[in-house]
């Protein structure tokens, strides 16, 4: 038992209970507590081997225990975030401060520096897979009289397919690069490029951004984009591009410029010149509850008002529900659709796509951390209630199956593995307990037998001492002197 109260890792965390006082006792009870337990853990005090080695094990811990509750920046410390608090590293250069409140602020800033440190140590990659079907023939179907009798089988195609990956490499505090690539293919025709950006942090208040670009779809690219806090309620972006091609060159100029209207609420400026130039001016509203985003473009060629709801629903799936309309010089669109979490790391998304000219789509997507896969699949282009009808309710079904038959179970057992995880590691944290409360209970009695052992022997010694004196007797000699015999 005592070895294993050396080898096991101590991780005991109430250091009250250690020294056996309550949360809110004085410096003199911490310190009679302790001097109460050094008295009766300290190592010399034991001769027997096994005895020792656990009061040096109980000893070290009370110890342990008295240094973070002696001390009133580390008690604060303990008291808001446990030993997690005392383990964070810069608590040796913070001013000494008493009130908690300072003592939680100081916590939160080495907590976000130790973040950023941490990030700033490895990649920040992002990736999308998108992949297009054509699904047109399920519902599109013309019966023509030179039509072969075993052609009626539906073809379902893959028209399009585009991959992209980005990654962030911190050079400095305040410089990053960043290393982006993409490759798309439609109707058998393809592409790819790629683009290095060089990001620096000018200050508190914004940052500058180089991008060079080269691909054999678009040609080269040079960019600059500019970021700046113009006030605290208020920002401003510009980014600016020389894409050039065989045609020449094409110059790209947009700029967005933002303002917190009230604690929810985001207004938006943006203009864009070039090859599309528009003005679109938006307002985003994001609460607890609501997402709501009102948009108005005005452009060439493309001019629209756009209205889109996003109810969020306070379960522990996170599950949302959206529509969109939608309206412009080239026809009008209806989206509806909803998302939720799958998994810890995992959302699921599906959007119903309804508009003139663009027919019926499915749009299905999937959030894995950083990653996003995206499947928009083209049902028709005709408003045909069973496009409509099967695209809205299929997804469904299949969700619905796919989460009870699959989704779910994995889940459970995912769970039911951290429960065991959980009751093993209780389990031990339990039986090592145990073991240092046997062992104390041992060191305890050992001191109360040494204690007993003691006042016996002081016991002894005065009833021999007493017998003695009782078993002599005094008498007169001859000459009338006193005489013990």
């Amino acid at each position: 038992m005592a070895a294993a109260l050396v080898d096991e890792e101590i991780n005991n965390d109430d250091f009250y209970a250690l020294l056996n006082v309550r949360r809110e006792a004085t410096q003199e009870e911490l310190k009679a507590a302790y001097r109460r337990l050094c008295m009766l853990y300290h190592p010399d005090k034991h001769r027997d081997p096994e005895l020792k080695q656990q009061a040096e094990t109980l000893f070290n811990l009370a110890h342990q225990a008295y240094e973070v509750l002696s001390d009133p920046q580390s008690r604060a410390i303990y008291d808001i975030y446990g030993k997690k608090g005392l383990d964070m590293e810069g608590w040796e250069v913070v001013e000494r401060k008493k009130a908690s409140a300072e003592i939680r602020e100081e916590f939160e800033r080495l907590q976000r520096e130790r973040e950023e440190r941490r990030l700033q140590q490895r990649t920040n990659p992002k990736g999308t897979i998108s992949v297009g079907v054509d699904a047109t023939d399920l519902f599109d179907r013309y019966e023509e009289e030179f039509e072969q009798p075993g052609s009626g089988f539906p073809q379902i195609e893959i028209n399009k397919m585009h991959i992209s990956q980005s990654i962030e490499a911190p050079l400095t505090t305040t410089d990053t690069a960043v290393l982006a690539g993409s490759l798309s293919t439609q109707n058998g025709n393809g592409g790819g490029s790629i683009n290095v950006a060089l990001r620096r942090v000018t200050s508190a208040k914004g940052w500058g951004e180089l991008e060079f670009g080269a691909g054999d779809i678009q040609g080269p690219l040079l960019g600059m984009k500019i970021f700046r806090n113009l006030t605290s309620q208020s920002f401003i972006t510009t980014q600016c591009a020389l894409q050039f091609s065989s045609r020449g060159i094409r110059p790209g100029l947009t700029t967005v410029l933002a303002r917190n209207l009230d604690k929810n609420t985001m207004g938006y400026l943006q203009w864009r010149w070039g090859s599309q130039s528009a003005m679109n001016t938006s307002i985003v509203r994001d609460t607890k509850t609501s997402h709501i985003t009102i948009a108005l473009q005005l452009g060439i060629p493309h001019s629209f008002m756009l209205l889109s709801y996003q109810y969020k629903f306070q379960d522990e799936d996170q599950t949302r529900v959206k529509g969109t309309i939608k309206a412009g010089f080239f026809g009008t669109l209806v989206e509806y659709g909803a998302e939720r979490k799958i998994s810890r790391h995992s959302v699921l998304g599906a959007t119903v796509s309804i508009g003139v000219p663009q027919g019926v789509s499915l749009k299905i997507k999937l959030n894995r951390a950083s990653q996003t896969y995206f499947f928009p699949i083209h049902l028709t282009d005709q408003l045909l209630p069973s496009a409509i009808f099967y695209a809205t309710v299929g997804p469904l079904v299949v969700f619905f199956a796919m989460h009870r038959l699959i989704i779910k179970p994995y889940l459970l057992a995912q769970k039911e593995k951290e429960l065991e995880k959980q009751r093993a590691n209780s389990s031990s944290a339990i039986a090592l307990k145990k073991q240092e409360a046997e062992a104390a209970v041992r060191l305890m009695q050992e001191s109360v037998k040494r204690i007993i052992d003691l006042e016996e022997s002081k016991l002894e010694r005065r009833s021999s001492t007493k017998g003695l004196i009782l078993s002599t007797r005094v008498q007169r000699d001859g000459l009338g002197r006193l005489t013990m015999v």
